[in-house]
């Protein structure tokens, strides 16, 4: 019990500290027209700020601890605060008219710093891939077959001559390397026999203290904290088991005693409301159906009268509709309501974190810090569900008891015309379209796109090992320019409100809006690769990738394309959570028609695209994700009517390319010494991608280098040579990305914004030039007078 009292201690705090932003929360002002948007965004902002620190605070308690019911009360807090957080979001990018926002006086008034913007990952994301386990075999399979298809078979002679050039290759390597490192270490003898012996004590103690104390590997702590884990996530999965084990047994008890007498009870409270209505109304009502909420609607708190108004109300509505054809609502009206339902600053989680605070309260503040399953609470839980199964069954039996009572008492006879308008409008449907594969089992279809690697395995990289800092100039640039300039912190944050929460929270995407397309948009090397396989890797989703060299020889025509995105689509459905990469997007909405054969166009695409996306339901756990290169090639109308978020990833600013050097030496076996200048590599190499980078390290660290760390230590000289082979990203090619970002849809809105207030500006300066010069004509006459 000892070591789980700082779990509960974390709790509690958090929990007082959620409660007073509940309170704030709740009392603050909507969003209307009258208010200074400035004043609002901060608001909004404050909020995000500190649902993000409890968020950050909630997620480290939920992983220590390890009794199951506490932990699922916790759970239900975490998934309305990650909902709360895209719904601050969502409100910050309507009012400041971009995805990109800047918090440096925000972040000095609440005494936080830089690292608190960062969005945590809940872990349990990555535990919750017990499906992805056997298409990972199958995916291993079907590559090691592959591999071993294409190995050719080679004759004697020409076996015996590849063994005769690689073996003199190999020698002559060898006797090169021996050479070169003999001389380097006959010079780094020398140095160290002539170099300065005689330093006096404080320099000996500067120069050692220049070295950087950083060891290579995990220490102890990391060790023992390593261990700590393991035994407790040891610990949860043991008392996971239990509690379904006792979960069944609580089930099954109550409903051997208490199922006939809540039958009962709901069948006299239904047949008591008849009479009631019958009372009043003198004939029987309608029962509600099970979309309406079935008899559960009949029993809140409001009277025999209300009901019968609200049923009279949805029943005029129905008739009006069929009046009207069953007309949809226009698109302008349901982005009306939807922005006015943000305006107002309603919110979809906010009763969810404050249930599951009040939970707290109520049962586990005052509860004791014991392991042990709570059976009573259990109990309660299972008489609700078993009262919902009863409900269900009680719902039809009242339903035909209520059509016989109809027909006894009332004397209502069926109207024969009702039954032929029906018929005819079943006629009347459209047929849906058939399946072409639907007489196929699903493994099937997974080894389908597994040979045409249509569906593959995503590399295990992790979210963390995008390497980017907080643009710490954003405010003082943004004042100059005008315009926010996102950094690689700002990209890292937006993949994990838009990618990453949304696909391992399926209570997130029932209730909330996600935007089912995303396009990464950025120059070669920066990184678009490697947040898609992220995104995979941290929600345990499958990776569909649609690219140009398997579409160029794959399903070729109008009909290919159609069945082969209808293939991709209804696995992805299948095996969710999934993550469908389209590679070079731009390609499917090119302005110009590609040189490549009619057949294998990607323009063939473009229309049954758009279909397949409709086809998504809302809470789907299916990411449609492009990534581009070449934006400006694409007609921009199209495409981003496909794809509803952008994210510009921009090349690295100095902090990042400073912390893209440490890392990635520090991943390739090499710690930065005092001789190695990153301040200098990071400044000759502004305008350079990760990519660069990454490839210059890997360059120059090779193995036999690696070996001669201890004699002869890195200079940055050592890497000029390779990046001077590579061409960095030019200021034209910036200037491109950035005007292609201005014509999006967000782009535009913000443009429009900045010459509406441009021109208020302008009015109130020529009003106020007017003034004066009135003013000044006035003295001017009383002057004379």
């Amino acid at each position: 019990m000892t070591s789980h009292r700082p779990s509960y201690r974390n709790w509690t705090v958090t929990h007082g500290a959620l409660q007073d932003l509940i309170q704030e929360d709740s009392s603050a002002d909507p969003a209307d027209g009258h208010r200074d948007r400035l004043k609002v965004f901060q608001d909004r902002a404050i909020l995000y700020l500190k649902y993000l620190q409890i968020f950050r605070s909630l997620e480290e308690v939920y992983e220590q601890l390890v009794q199951p019911q506490r932990r699922r009360g916790v759970r239900r807090i975490l998934e309305g605060l990650m909902g709360r957080l895209l719904e601050l979001k969502a409100q910050m990018v309507d009012l400041d008219l971009s995805e990109v926002h800047c918090f440096d006086e925000l972040l000095l008034d609440l005494k936080m710093t830089p690292k608190d913007l960062q969005i945590p990952i809940p872990r349990c994301f990555q535990r919750e891939r017990k499906k992805q386990m056997a298409i990972n075999l199958l995916l291993d399979k079907h590559q090691h077959d592959h591999s071993v298809s294409r190995v050719r078979v080679l004759s004697l002679e020409e076996a015996v001559h590849l063994l005769q050039i690689s073996e003199r290759a190999r020698q002559g390597r060898i006797r090169a390397q021996v050479t070169k490192e003999l001389a380097q270490s006959v010079r780094a003898i020398k140095k160290l026999s002539y170099g300065p012996a005689n330093l006096d004590q404080d320099k000996a103690a500067i120069r050692i203290q220049k070295i950087p104390a950083e060891p290579l590997g995990t220490g102890p702590a990391q060790l023992r904290a390593q261990q700590v884990s393991a035994h407790l996530r040891l610990i949860q999965d043991q008392n996971e088991e239990e509690y379904q084990r006792v979960q069944l047994s609580v089930k099954q008890s109550v409903l051997n005693v208490e199922e006939a007498d809540i039958k009962h009870t709901l069948e006299d409270q239904i047949r008591q409301w008849f009479l009631e209505c019958r009372h009043l109304t003198g004939r029987f009502p309608d029962f509600p159906d099970v979309d309406h909420g079935g008899s559960k609607s009949l029993f809140s708190q409001i009277s025999p009268e209300q009901v019968l108004a609200e049923l009279s109300a949805e029943e005029d509505q129905e008739k009006k509709k069929k009046k009207t054809g069953n007309r949809k609502l226009n698109k302008k009206k349901k982005k009306q309501a939807q922005e006015e339902k943000r305006a107002n600053g309603s919110s979809c989680f906010l009763p969810d974190v404050v249930e599951g605070h009040r939970l707290y309260t109520d049962v586990w503040r005052c509860h004791d810090n014991s392991q042990q399953i709570d059976v009573q609470l259990l109990r309660e839980e299972k008489r609700q569900e078993v009262e919902q199964e009863v409900r269900l069954q009680v719902d039809e039996l009242m339903r035909a008891e209520l059509k016989n009572l109809k027909l006894v008492m009332d004397k209502v006879k069926t109207n024969k015309t009702k039954t032929r308008n029906k018929k005819k409008k079943k006629k009347t449907k459209k047929k849906k379209k058939k399946d072409p594969t639907a007489d196929r089992s699903h493994e099937s279809l997974f080894e389908e796109l597994i040979l045409n690697r249509f569906l593959i395995k995503p590399e295990n990289i992790r979210l963390s090992e995008f390497t980017g800092e907080i643009s710490y100039l954003a405010s003082t640039l943004q004042q100059v320019n005008g315009e926010p300039i996102p950094s690689l912190s700002d990209v890292k944050e937006l993949i994990t409100l838009y990618a990453v929460l949304p696909l391992g929270s399926q209570a997130v995407l029932e209730r909330f809006p996600v935007a089912k397309t995303l396009l990464l948009v950025g120059p070669s090397g920066v990184g678009k690769k490697m947040l898609v396989q992220a995104i995979c890797t941290e929600t345990g989703a499958h990776l569909f990738h649609l690219s140009p060299p398997n579409l160029s020889h794959s399903y070729p025509g109008r009909q290919g394309a159609t069945y082969l995105l209808h293939l991709v689509f209804k696995v992805a459905c299948e095996l969710q959570p999934s993550v469908i990469w389209i590679e070079d997007a731009e390609k499917i909405f090119c302005k110009k028609k590609p040189k490549t054969k009619k057949q294998f166009d990607p323009q063939r695409l473009k229309k049954d695209l758009l279909k397949s996306l409709k086809t998504l339901k809302p809470e789907d756990r299916v990411l449609v994700i492009g990534t581009t290169r070449r934006p400006f090639e694409a007609k921009i109308k199209p495409f981003c009517k496909v794809y509803k978020k952008i994210i510009l990833i921009p090349k690295p600013d100095y902090s990042s390319r400073r912390a893209l050097w440490r890392d990635l030496l520090h991943a390739q076996g090499a710690e930065p010494g005092p001789s190695l200048d990153l301040s200098s590599l990071a400044k000759i190499t502004d305008g350079f991608t990760p990519g660069h980078i990454l490839t210059a390290v890997r360059s120059v660290l090779h193995p036999h280098r690696l070996k001669k760390l201890h004699l002869q230590p890195l200079t940055a000289a050592e890497f000029v040579q390779s990046l001077s082979r590579m061409d960095p990203v030019y200021r034209e090619e910036e200037e491109a990305f950035k005007m292609w970002f201005r014509k999006t849809p967000l782009g535009r809105k913000r443009a429009r914004a900045a010459k509406t207030n441009q021109g208020q500006g302008q009015k109130g300066g020529k009003m106020g030039k007017k003034k004066k010069d009135g003013e000044n004509k006035i003295k001017n006459t009383k002057k004379k007078n």
